[in-house]
């Protein structure tokens, strides 16, 4: 009985002692909220894009112990492919570290443009300042960057035709194109690896964190149950959809291969052979001076896309013209006959007459869908206040079985790792922390319900 004041002191003063230690630091500054309620997830995109930065540079951190950052000196295939391999298929978990860090890079860039157009159709930017906006669209721009340098460190066949467009998209650029080329990709076929290796886990990633300090606000969502789930959903589909590791890269090789998803509207540019500056990065480049300069046009102080018809038109404009040039990028041309460089080829004409055709079509209908809208609105009515969807009862019942559920997957997950099911345990472990997501919100839900 004596002991417990001494155990509540020792907790006590070690609590004050991390308190104090970290007063003055930035950490301290920001402001946390912890949701009694679910919160949706669209306000704080920009958290859960951080978090999977985190996600990302942890797995990518292990990764660097095995991954060895250059050509020569392992036989007809090279070391960078032969370590992937080796982590892949010998080191103990590194293909769950692969898988997980792969579909987290591809999760962050979409998260990234999810988080961008939400602060932009919900006209949040403006209730903040530029220079969150500008520091975002930047953070956008780098995340892509820092996703291609990544998978082009396999040297498989896809990351090798990566780096031939990337060094010659490089080089064509006007005045710096030659000291642009030889900084990014090096002199030669000897030291570009070791190149983007810098850049991927160092170069990038200083300027991101940098920039995260500028552009994160000092009030942040942290919502556990949440952050939980998408992790889960992170591992269920690393498990659903594991990353082969391909051929190693041959210029003979003639098997064709499309670049990763948020490259191929760039790449259906290149191919339509006009100029490389112009196509690859005039014409980006444009597109992402539009957006920073959203926050300096749009200065109204309307924030509900419904009153903003015009940009919220051009929002959805520029959606529907990614989805189009999207699509061209992933488009073979289905006869074999044809020599590679015929089957990739993209007509000019069509090419532009479809961008054209839905800019017109978007845009327009976009804005007299808003307009008409707008006149059906002028006497509103308030809704009625909507009842609980599910009994307090209900709630008991399916949290039982939740929790019931959440015994079954550890079961099974134990099971899993003790047979050598790798795919079949990152499934459940994603299913686990998605479970306890769904559970933590059903409390949270069952607290507002009536008694």
């Amino acid at each position: 009985m004596t002991q417990a004041p001494e155990r509540k002191n020792v907790v006590s003063r070690l609590y004050h002692w991390l308190y104090d230690g970290l007063e003055r630091t930035i950490w301290m500054g920001i402001q946390y909220t912890y949701p009694r309620r679910f919160v949706s997830p669209l306000g704080y995109l920009g958290v859960l894009t951080g978090i999977t930065f985190l996600v990302l540079g942890v797995t990518g951190g292990f990764l660097m112990i095995y991954y060895q950052p250059t050509l020569n000196g392992c036989g007809s295939i090279t070391c960078a492919f032969n370590s992937i391999e080796n982590i892949n298929n010998t080191v103990p978990f590194g293909w769950l570290l692969r898988n997980i860090h792969y579909t987290a890079s591809n999760a962050m860039v979409l998260l990234a443009v999810l988080h961008l157009y939400y602060q932009y159709f919900s006209g949040r930017f403006k209730i903040k300042n530029e220079i969150l906006w500008v520091t975002g669209v930047i953070l956008g721009i780098i995340t892509g960057l820092e996703a291609f340098s990544g998978y082009d460190l396999l040297f498989n066949q896809r990351a090798g035709l990566a780096i031939e467009i990337g060094s010659s998209l490089a080089n064509a650029s006007p005045v710096i194109g030659g000291v642009l080329r030889l900084s990014v990709f090096g002199s030669g076929f000897t030291d570009f690896v070791l190149r983007l290796y810098a850049y991927h886990v160092f170069v990038l990633p200083m300027i991101m964190l940098i920039l995260v300090f500028i552009h994160f606000p000092r009030y942040l969502v942290f919502d556990l149950p949440v952050i939980s789930t998408v992790v889960g959903a992170l591992l269920l589909i690393a498990a659903m959809f594991p990353v082969a590791v391909g051929s190693p890269y041959s210029p003979s090789n003639p098997q064709l291969t499309i670049p990763e998803w948020y490259l191929v509207g760039i790449y259906a540019l290149l191919r339509t052979f006009f100029d490389k500056f112009v196509m690859g990065g005039l014409i980006p480049g444009l597109f992402f001076l539009m957006a920073i300069v959203v926050p300096f046009v749009d200065t109204s102080k309307k924030l509900n896309w419904k009153d903003r018809p015009f940009f919220t038109a051009l929002g959805i404009t520029t959606i529907a013209q990614v989805l189009v040039t999207t699509a061209w990028g992933f488009y073979v041309s289905p006869d074999t006959s044809l020599t590679t460089l015929e089957r990739l080829y993209v007509d000019p004409a069509s090419y532009f007459a479809s961008m054209l055709g839905v800019t017109v079509l978007s845009f327009i209908g976009t804005y007299g869908f808003l307009r008409y809208l707008k006149s059906k609105e002028r006497v509103r009515r308030a809704a009625a206040p909507m009842g609980p969807i599910l009994t307090r009862r209900w709630v008991y019942i399916l949290f039982i079985l939740l929790i019931l559920a959440q015994v079954a997957i550890n079961g099974l997950a134990a099971q899993a790792i003790s047979t050598g099911l790798k795919n079949m345990a990152l499934f459940d472990t994603g299913a686990i922390l998605v479970t306890f997501g769904v559970i933590a919100h059903l409390y949270r839900y069952s607290q507002s319900l009536p008694f």
